[in-house]
């Protein structure tokens, strides 16, 4: 029994010893790991705050670009030609320079019309057939009974290339054609007519070189008429081939030139394209809310080069013409403007009326005589609504012809008036009716009269 507790009492000593001995091993462990914990918590914490800090970044971001296929060039919305976004992005000339622009355009235009002459006929297919020309009004004959014409030759399209290069110079080209040409059909079937010429030039800044129409002209004058032309008797109407410089306000011209001839005693008018010099024409306009105004001047070879025939002798003479125009258009208010041109001077016949006269008589010793006139118009316009307008027109010219030299059966004088209304019913679609009645008269006296009630429709496009 005592032995037994001798043998506890030592295996108690012992493991008294030992906790004593090991006691400091055990706590300095326990110390290791909660130092190695704390260190563990520290930089998961230190993780944490950097991925939290990664998706307030991604929040505040912008969007990123929707991917774009390599072959497919980026959009070029910011730029501009001539001050106008791109039509399109790829351009549909691509031998042409970068960043132009092609655009296509014109009407169509079909014209129903009843004419009345009070002395004579018009001839079948005579030009005043499809249009009014004041110099094809019969005179001195019977009067004729009413002719209707329908046709749609005055339509037209047009092509314009632009460009604007990389250091801002400006150019491009414009083509325009009609169906006025020659009849290539007849009215029993085809009424087919071939496409001509109206515009055809190039631009580069403010330069132009081509066939448009005559720097002497104020196309802003212009009334709003459903003839094609409208105040002939007395409106600068010429379109031919020029270089032209403009700037600013101002432009300058040297255009195509060619003379109209009245030969010695009358008969019918020459023309003569024996000019050495080309025409020259200035014009300076100013524009703004009120309107617009121009003035401008025309200085011209007059020239005639013939050789000699059995009739005639050899004629070469030259003699010089010129004529100052001014014109414009006026608003009166939101619903009406006035429009309006007159033109003085000798020499410049031919740009008036397609011709009404000559610019030149020619005497009996072969020398040329410039012949002087006066020609003009004035066009009101009101808009009854955004839908409705009517213009009311007048439109002269008359001609200081010496009977010695012309002989008593030449043009002295040709003037007409016109009313008409349009309706648009819808943008860029215009109904038209117009009736107008002009005069013409000759030297010795007599006269006639034409009388005309056309209606038109019109699709711009």
């Amino acid at each position: 029994m005592q032995i037994r507790n001798k043998g506890a009492l030592r295996h108690a000593a012992l493991a008294l010893a030992l906790g004593v001995a090991l006691g400091p091993v055990v706590a300095s462990a326990d110390e290791t790991r909660e130092a190695a914990l704390e260190q563990r918590i520290d930089e998961l914490e230190r993780q944490l705050q950097a991925l939290m800090a990664e998706v307030r970044a991604e929040r505040a971001a912008p969007p990123p670009a929707t991917p774009v296929a390599a072959s497919a060039p980026l959009p070029k919305a910011a730029e501009t030609v001539g001050g106008k976004p791109p039509i399109q992005q790829t351009s549909i000339t691509p031998a042409a320079n970068p960043d132009t622009t092609f655009r296509v355009g014109g009407y169509v235009k079909a014209d129903f019309m009843a004419t009345r002459t009070g002395d004579g006929q018009l001839a079948d297919g005579a030009v005043g057939r499809a249009l009014y020309v004041p110099s094809q009004i019969p005179v001195g004959g019977e009067g004729s009974g009413t002719d209707y014409d329908a046709h749609a030759k005055f339509s037209r399209f047009n092509l314009g290339i632009d460009s604007v290069t990389g250091d801002g110079h400006k150019l491009g080209a414009f083509f325009e054609m009609d169906f006025f040409g020659n009849a290539l059909g007849n009215q029993n079937a085809t009424n087919t007519y071939g496409v001509t010429l109206r515009h055809a030039y190039a631009y580069w800044d403010g330069w132009l070189a081509g066939q448009t129409w005559s720097n002497f002209m104020d196309l802003a004058a212009l009334p709003d008429t459903v003839d094609f032309i409208g105040p002939t008797d007395g409106v600068i109407f010429v379109r031919q081939a020029q270089v032209r410089y403009t700037a600013g306000g101002f432009s300058v011209a040297i255009e195509n030139p060619e003379t109209t001839i009245i030969p010695n005693g009358g008969g019918a008018t020459l023309a003569s394209d024996r000019g050495a010099l080309p025409d020259l024409t200035l014009r300076y306009g100013w524009k703004g809310a009120w309107g617009s105004f121009g003035i401008g001047a025309l200085m011209r070879e007059l020239r005639i080069d013939r050789n000699a025939t059995a009739d005639v002798a050899a004629i070469d003479e030259s003699s010089f013409g010129g004529a100052f125009t001014v014109g414009g258009k006026w608003n009166i208010g939101a619903s009406d403007d006035l429009r309006y041109q007159l033109t003085v001077g000798s020499g410049f016949s031919r740009y008036v009326g397609l011709g009404i006269t000559g610019d030149t008589m020619l005497d009996a010793d072969g020398d040329l005589d410039a012949l002087g006139g006066i020609a003009g118009y004035v066009g009101w316009r009101h808009a009854f609504t955004p839908k409705i307008r009517t213009n009311l027109v007048y439109a002269r010219s008359q001609y200081d012809n010496d009977v010695a030299l012309t002989g008593a059966g030449v043009t002295k004088d040709v003037q007409s008036w016109r009313a008409n209304i349009f309706y648009s019913p819808y943008p860029k679609l215009d109904i038209g009716a117009e009736l107008m009645y002009g005069q013409r008269e000759l030297e010795d006296g007599r006269d006639g009269d034409l009388t005309r009630l056309q209606f038109t429709t019109k699709y711009s496009f």
